[in-house]
């Protein structure tokens, strides 16, 4: 697939960008070399290989899953204007 310089003046008029002749050409150049190199990458037998996500054996390191720091909900709560039963208690936005 390759592109003409209709193509580019069109697309640079939808999207309300004004070009001149050389860049309509330079443009031109540029984005017919990108399909050339799609349609090379397009013509490479891929039988048998597996998809990859990533090119590396990645895997996540997790952290242990332990508590860390010590219950302070009360401490907290002391600042509230309004708390009961471990709740903050706020007032009633919706009826």
């Amino acid at each position: 697939m390759s592109l003409v310089a209709a193509d580019i003046r069109r697309v640079a008029k939808l999207a309300r960008i004004g070009l001149t002749e050389t860049e309509t050409d330079q443009i031109l150049e540029k984005l017919n070399a990108i399909l050339t190199l799609i349609d090379q990458m397009q013509s490479v037998n891929t039988d048998g290989i597996e998809p990859m996500a990533h090119p590396l054996k990645l895997t996540q390191t997790l952290r242990a899953d332990v508590v860390t720091e010590t219950d302070q909900r009360a401490l907290y709560q002391t600042v509230a204007p309004a708390a009961a039963d471990g709740l903050y208690l706020v007032p009633r936005v919706v009826e």
